[in-house]
């Protein structure tokens, strides 16, 4: 370890940042944020300093550097950029045993700031030791997205709870489980999504009841992990992923994605395919909410968005009428997902100014929908689940007057490494899929739009699209 971390109290302490330019003023901003009374020398000072040195919020010195500056100091900062001046800075800093940050000149310096998360009042700092600083700004970046916005109110919200919760459980070891199931729990949820005065009540009723520290109340949440790429995960996904007990997948959660699993996490697969059922809907149900009455975080991973044609509408209304905690967390859905893979616009001006979600499979089998409507001219018709039906919807589209010569496009694994995109037209669908080998999971877009497809992006065009 080259330096040791360590988090300073500079509030209301004498502070020095020598230099007037923008890396000294990003330097003064920073030890102000921490409270520190606050000396600036420079000769010249860019109008950002001059303006907090009018408002009293720093003290402006028009001059040059001199030894003595550095006296009384709790820490000095030089971002002059000119390596005379900042030698001196640390020179003089260092004899002073006062501690000193030159920036961009880790050999000169005996403290270094580092890349900073700051969800007030928590701080996170990451430093490559100086060897790195674009490094370390990109893992700060990571980190920055993966952190709730209200994770400072959590913190917070438990400092004011701390008095209270050491007089009602004042063994250390229940104590430490208490916080656990608070932070767990509907207590920091509610915190997190900004409801304080639900949490406050829940938290009252924890610190009040006798058996505070019993298991925690069993939650699922329903999550869309998107059409199969990771990095298409939400930010709220992936911070539930690492939090969860237990989580209930299906067959179109892809490796990858149970990868950011918490590594603990007990996983049960409940996949269906066509003819292949693992388990009923029914039983998937019955599944979900015996995990949750035993006290588990239960994250329901289903591939795309829960609510569009993946029967999250079905599970949802089953745990609340059982009067399970439950929570839906929206995913990239496939049509947006395989659009965009492609470089399809959904809508688009010229070509489409309505968007339909059809699926080709019903609860008995081919869906009773109005193809009327569907073929309507202007519109995209984005088919989920509809690879064995393909014929059967291009012909009843057609039939009721959509254009044979309609644009038509197959997307299969889209957005994955193996993603194949066919593209054809409406009466060449069903070949599109046999010919192609395409057996899924694939979506079929259906609409002018798919003349903007990306060339690069297509597999192989066994038709040519008028245009």
């Amino acid at each position: 370890m080259q330096y040791f971390p360590a988090f300073l109290d500079l509030k209301d302490r004498p502070c020095l940042v020598v230099g007037g330019g923008a890396p000294a003023a990003r330097k003064a901003q920073l030890l102000m944020r921490a409270g520190a009374r606050l000396t600036v020398v420079a000769r010249r000072a860019i109008p950002e300093i001059e303006g907090l040195d009018a408002a009293g919020a720093l003290r402006l010195v028009r001059r040059g550097f001199v030894a003595g500056d550095v006296e009384g100091r709790a820490v000095v900062v030089s971002a002059t950029g000119l390596g005379e001046v900042d030698g001196r800075v640390s020179e003089a800093a260092r004899a002073a045993g006062v501690p000193v940050n030159v920036v961009d000149r880790p050999e000169l310096s005996s403290f270094v700031v580092p890349a900073i998360v700051e969800r007030d009042p928590v701080v996170i700092g990451i430093s490559s030791g100086g060897t790195s600083p674009v490094l370390a700004r990109r893992l700060r970046a990571r980190i920055e997205a993966l952190l709730p916005a209200r994770l400072g109110r959590l913190a917070r919200f438990a400092e004011s709870f701390r008095a209270a919760v050491r007089a009602t459980v004042p063994a250390p070891a229940q104590r430490q489980r208490f916080w656990t199931r608070v932070f767990d729990g509907p207590v920091a949820e509610d915190v997190l999504a900004g409801r304080e005065a639900a949490a406050h009540e829940r938290m009252l009723g924890l610190v009040n009841r006798p058996d505070a520290t019993r298991a925690p109340e069993g939650l699922v949440h329903i999550v869309g992990a998107g059409p199969g790429d990771p990095d298409l995960l939400t930010v709220k996904a992936l911070r539930l992923m690492e939090r969860a007990d237990v989580a209930v997948y299906d067959r179109l959660v892809t490796p990858e994605i149970l990868n950011r699993l918490r590594r603990d996490a007990e996983r049960i697969y409940v996949g269906k395919a066509k003819g292949a059922h693992d388990l009923s809907q029914d039983r998937i149900n019955a599944l979900l909410l015996a995990q949750a009455r035993a006290g588990k975080r239960v994250l329901r991973l289903k591939g795309g968005d829960p609510f569009v044609f993946g029967r999250g509408g079905e599970e949802f209304e089953y745990l609340r009428r059982h009067g399970v905690r439950v929570e839906v967390v929206p995913g990239v859905t496939a049509a947006t997902g395989c659009a965009a893979a492609l470089g399809v616009p959904l809508s688009h001006r010229d070509h489409a100014s309505v968007v339909t979600f059809i699926t080709g499979h019903g609860r008995d089998g081919e869906p009773d929908l109005d193809w009327a409507a569907l073929a309507s001219p202007r519109q995209t018709l984005a088919v989920y689940m509809g690879v064995e039906t393909a014929g059967r919807t291009a012909a009843r589209l057609m039939a009721q007057g959509l254009a044979p010569g309609t644009p038509a496009a197959v997307i299969e694994n889209g957005t994955l490494a193996s993603q194949k995109a066919v593209v054809g037209t409406l009466r060449d669908l069903e070949a599109l899929v046999r010919d192609n080998g395409i057996t899924g999971p694939a979506l079929i877009l259906i609409g002018e739009v798919v003349r903007l497809a990306d060339a690069d992006a297509v597999a192989e065009r066994p038709r040519a699209v008028a245009v």
